[in-house]
């Protein structure tokens, strides 16, 4: 049987000046390994829900697929931690486009930058939709008021696929590119078009997560907290806006600020 989501432990709590014996809501690390045309392909460190979506965003982030159908099948062994996929074309997975690797569960620990299948697969973008800054905000406090596992825990990002007006969908993980797969899952299975999209993310913008946006196809990145330096150059390349800060009514820029529009006051030109 699958881990549930959370766990409880007994721990012991210092407030207001004395140690308390208290029960607390812990947040499940799981591993899952992909056993892809029965070879072993990669093991992810991840939180055990929507593992069928987990595992096709993941192949399609590596290039293995394009579409939900690539796959011929795919079967969870939940209690011993095997996702078995069966493609429908042979699949090479030559060293030249991927390395059998071990992927940790945050800040892209274990994770070796810039394989050749990212460059193949991170896509430059065309979106033309623009959104207001109220609108980023807007976006942003939904994500966040919708994450209960985080706030019962603390110990997981959020990423969620939305419109300019509302959220299509979120995603709750442990690791935060992991949050990002379950998206690009969701969206190859649903068949959503994701040009007129947006991702709203709950972590900083590192150049892993820009990539991830970049492979699902997105023109703009919400982020409550920042970008990194590399992550900044990478957007401009691939023509993603990219926002962060977005926090207590405020938020900055950082790439194609053309997307990001202020609506003109419909009443200045009235005399």
């Amino acid at each position: 049987m699958m881990d549930s989501i959370t766990v409880k432990k007994e721990i012991v709590k210092f407030e207001d000046g004395q140690l308390i014996d208290e029960e607390d809501l812990i947040v499940t690390e799981y591993p899952l390994t992909i056993i892809l045309n029965q070879q072993e392909f990669a093991t992810m460190v991840c939180t055990p829900s929507e593992l069928d979506e987990l595992v096709i965003g993941f192949l399609a982030s590596e290039g293995v697929i394009r579409f939900r159908d690539e796959i011929k099948s795919l079967h969870i062994d939940s209690g011993q931690g095997y996702a078995y996929v069966e493609t429908v074309a042979e699949v090479s997975t030559s060293q030249e486009y991927y390395s059998k690797r071990f992927i940790g569960s945050c800040c892209g620990k274990g994770r070796q930058f810039y394989f050749v299948n990212d460059a193949k697969t991170a896509k430059t973008s065309t979106s033309t939709l623009t959104l207001t800054p109220e609108e980023c905000i807007s976006l942003m406090n939904e994500m966040q008021q919708s994450s209960t596992i985080f706030k019962d825990t603390g110990g997981v990002h959020n990423a969620a696929l939305c419109s300019p007006t509302n959220m299509i969908v979120n995603r709750t993980d442990i690791g935060r590119h992991n949050a990002l797969d379950k998206i690009y899952g969701h969206c190859l299975i649903n068949k959503i078009p994701v040009r007129d999209k947006v991702i709203v993310f709950s972590g900083r913008i590192s150049s892993e997560v820009l990539l991830k946006a970049a492979k699902i196809g997105v023109g703009i990145v919400l982020s409550k907290s920042a970008p990194t330096d590399l992550a900044i150059k990478m957007a401009d390349e691939l023509n993603i806006t990219a926002v962060g800060f977005i926090r207590g009514g405020k938020l900055n820029v950082y790439t194609h600020p053309e997307r990001i529009v202020q609506l003109q006051d419909s009443f200045e030109n009235t005399p």
